[in-house]
């Protein structure tokens, strides 16, 4: 069975920084794309960044240059490194990952970390 748990989710002003963690474990043949999402209250859920296993990036223009997703392939770990946070920021976070156990290959998806930016 496979888990994606996250961290690193709070209460911060804006202008100030926060790093998500995304850690994924149990039977794991290969872990492809991860990324990042976000849902804000009365919003859709949206991409805010994404990595390939071979460490290819893309970003929402909304965060661009402000935030950076990077991986640990050998932890099986995502990181989200938030700089300049603003207000708009504030939402739940979520971990997704496209993982293959065996032979099998779909997307997981983390509990989801609160991240909450004060003007």
């Amino acid at each position: 069975q496979v888990q994606l748990v996250e961290s690193g989710g709070g209460l911060v002003q804006a202008g100030g920084s926060l790093r998500l963690s995304c850690a994924a474990s149990g039977t794991i043949s290969s872990i492809n794309a991860m990324g990042w999402y976000r849902q804000a209250p009365w919003k859709q859920r949206e991409l805010v960044a994404a990595i390939t296993s071979g460490g290819s990036t893309n970003y929402a223009d909304s965060v661009k240059g402000r935030f950076t997703i990077s991986r640990d392939n050998a932890k099986n770990t995502v990181y989200l490194q938030m700089n300049s946070l603003k207000p708009e920021d504030t939402a739940v976070y979520y971990c997704n990952a496209e993982i293959t156990v065996y032979y099998t290959k779909r997307s997981y998806w983390g509990q989801g970390t609160q991240v909450t930016v004060s003007s």
